[in-house]
């Protein structure tokens, strides 16, 4: 599925794509519809740029098991398990 945001609306919220795509992963990540990894991914951020956008807001992060599974896969991938 894909997401039109019309550029009348980025004008009007004075927004990047970039930033509107931000605040709305931020939005879902704290009603907590999207995991931290959902959520970095659907604002085009690494997962740490993420944690930092969330911290400079002060939101506090939900690391589930499902996180944790993603980053024993990561780790793996990367050859450091």
């Amino acid at each position: 599925m894909s997401i039109t945001i019309p550029d009348e609306m980025l004008a009007t919220t004075r927004m990047s794509e970039a930033e509107m795509k931000q605040e709305i992963a931020v939005t879902l990540f704290q009603k907590e519809k999207l995991t931290l990894a959902q959520a970095s991914r659907f604002a085009g951020m690494n997962r740490i740029a993420f944690q930092h956008l969330l911290a400079s807001r002060q939101i506090p992060v939900h690391y589930d098991v499902e996180d944790f599974e993603q980053d024993i896969k990561n780790l793996r991938e990367m050859g450091r398990l």
